[in-house]
């Protein structure tokens, strides 16, 4: 029997497997592409986690401190100074500014030794950033605050562009907000604060100041029960 010849038409060919450079060269393209996409799509999340983590953690110091503000400079003690006073000087232990403000109240117990304390809020430099800080050092019967530089202090909120306290004066025919508290026959009603940081505005904080007992009595190391 004769063989075929090698280029005779019947002769069938092997058949080829595989890609071919530009088929390999379009899917690697295309890989990139995905992984691409992949990427972006993996920080676009890691980016919208932090953002809320941030969020979130703003919105917590906004409710702590917020809380904490409202506690402590809503117990305020209405009670007179015992020493004689000069006319036109407040016998209440309290004094109101637009940049700060000082006041004898009540330390809640969680937050540490309670009972009654000279407080002052205020924005001072900490550490070259402004910062909103309370102040507070235990109650002692005189007639003057003591020496903020030695009191304890507490950095409620940092990077503070603007700060500013007004208060309101019930006794007008008219309820009227004033930036400085200069009446010596009585307290404010409400006190209100305006705070904004770095990360933006904080929502504008109105405390209701509850006087406490004009008679009360005690220490500021130890407080039983409700005053």
């Amino acid at each position: 029997m004769k063989s075929l010849p090698p280029h005779h038409p019947s002769r069938a060919l092997p058949l080829q497997s595989g890609f071919t450079l530009i088929e390999l060269l379009v899917t690697m393209a295309l890989l990139s592409l995905l992984m691409l996409g992949m990427a972006s799509a993996l920080r676009t999340m890691a980016q919208t986690e932090e953002r809320v983590d941030g969020r979130l953690a703003r919105s917590d110091e906004l409710r702590v401190t917020t809380g904490f503000i409202r506690t402590i400079l809503g117990r305020v003690s209405a009670r007179k100074t015992v020493a004689p006073m000069k006319e036109g000087v407040s016998p209440y232990l309290f004094t109101g500014a637009a940049d700060a403000v000082a006041w004898v109240g009540v330390m809640p117990a969680r937050y540490g030794a309670g009972g009654r304390y000279f407080f002052r809020l205020a924005v001072e430099s900490v550490e070259g950033v402004s910062a909103l800080v309370i102040r507070f050092t235990p109650w002692s019967d005189t007639t003057a605050f003591p020496d903020w530089d030695t009191a304890d202090s507490r950095v409620l909120a940092r990077d503070v562009t603007h700060f500013a306290l007004s208060y309101e004066d019930a006794r007008q025919p008219v309820p009227t907000w004033v930036t400085a508290w200069q009446r010596v026959d009585t307290l404010p009603e409400r006190i209100q604060i305006e705070l904004v940081t770095n990360a933006g505005a904080w929502p504008l904080c109105v405390v209701a100041m509850r006087s406490l007992p004009a008679s009360e009595r005690g220490s500021g190391r130890f407080s039983a029960g409700p005053e």
